[in-house]
């Protein structure tokens, strides 16, 4: 898939999952258990998706912008890979924390840090739009084929 618009997809993909998950992230809704297990499937699925999302880009995107000739480019990549590190703790630890007993128990605290988890998610989408996508396509790594 290692094309633009295949990573704004999976980007797209992503938004779309965590907009569905704050929908039935809600106190009501979880008090349902049918609803607590379907929210805690879509958060393993959200979870193991950017887990998925991070290593495409490890293996398809850093190795050829490490060795690039602007000094910039690989700038910018080790600025990406080195901020996967705390998205990827954050997601393990969440998981150990809330998800891997299936309890299906959601309280205040796991709203919160689910949201934050989303966020910083959203962030990190954000970033790879604003900074790394264009520069991909500056140098001619990725056309720009979104219409």
């Amino acid at each position: 898939m290692y094309t633009l618009d295949g990573y704004r997809s999976t980007h797209a993909e992503l938004r779309q999952m965590i907009d569905d998950l704050r929908s039935i992230l809600t106190k009501d809704q979880l008090r349902i258990r049918p609803n607590a297990k379907t929210a805690f499937e879509l958060l393993c699925d959200l979870g193991e998706k950017v887990r998925r999302h991070l290593a495409e880009e490890d293996r398809g995107l850093y190795p050829s912008l490490l060795i690039h000739e602007d000094p910039k480019v690989k700038s910018i990549a080790w600025g990406f890979i080195s901020g996967e590190r705390p998205l990827r703790k954050t997601f393990d630890d969440y998981h150990k924390h809330w998800l891997k007993n299936c309890d299906y128990t959601f309280n205040e605290d796991f709203l919160t840090e689910t949201h934050e988890v989303f966020d910083m998610v959203g962030q990190r989408l954000d970033r790879e739009e604003r900074v790394l996508f264009p520069k991909l396509v500056e140098i001619g790594m990725f056309q720009e084929t979104r219409i």
